[in-house]
């Protein structure tokens, strides 16, 4: 993971104007940038080891590996459980590429860039909420909530991680959406005015 934060910040480098770019904009390039190549590579190397048969359990190879360590906290990832793996699919065909898009859309400054921005943060939530709602309402059989390492790094950080950056994304998108909106009214007001 670590390794692909690299890269993220490296596309941010290379593919971000050289001035006049926030520190702010650099990071939530770079988050989308993480959250791209992590839908892309590592989910999408669970679902390719959660179909047709396979499991992670019964994998090998590093993905495996990782994955079957992130199994330790939520074992629905080592046996391929169907609601998982299905929305992993969506989110691996879905939100990785609207990573990208997010990426071409804040290097070019596009104007639809805080929709997309809202479609994708609340798809983050959504994924979020179907992967551990359900898990909470039939009492976390699959969730081992009795190792602290487990329990707070692996579920609440790493998991977090795509429920706090996406609530910041939507709020930054619904003030400058908002604010954008404000000043065209304002001006059209102005202009009846003079």
């Amino acid at each position: 993971m670590l390794l692909i934060l690299g890269v993220a910040y490296a596309l941010s480098i290379v593919c971000l104007p050289k001035k006049g770019v926030s520190s702010v904009e650099r990071s939530i390039y770079c988050w989308y940038a993480f959250d791209g190549l992590t839908h892309l590579i590592v989910e999408a190397s669970f679902v390719y080891l959660s179909i047709f048969g396979r499991t992670v359990a019964t994998s090998s190879g590093p993905f495996a590996e990782l994955w079957k360590e992130y199994g330790r906290a939520d074992i629905r990832w080592l046996h391929a459980a169907p609601d998982v793996v299905a929305l992993e699919i969506l989110t691996v065909l879905g939100a990785g590429p609207l990573c990208l898009y997010m990426l071409y859309a804040m290097a070019k400054n596009r104007p639809d860039r805080h929709f997309w921005q809202i479609v994708l943060c609340t798809a983050e939530l959504y994924g979020g909420w179907m992967t551990f709602c359900p898990e909470w309402l039939t009492g976390s059989k699959y969730l081992v909530t009795d190792d602290p390492l487990l329990l707070w790094v692996y579920l609440v950080f790493f998991n977090g991680l795509w429920v706090v950056i996406p609530i910041g994304l939507m709020i930054q998108s619904y003030v400058a959406l908002t604010s954008t909106n404000s000043s065209q009214i304002k001006a059209k007001i102005a202009r009846k005015e003079l």
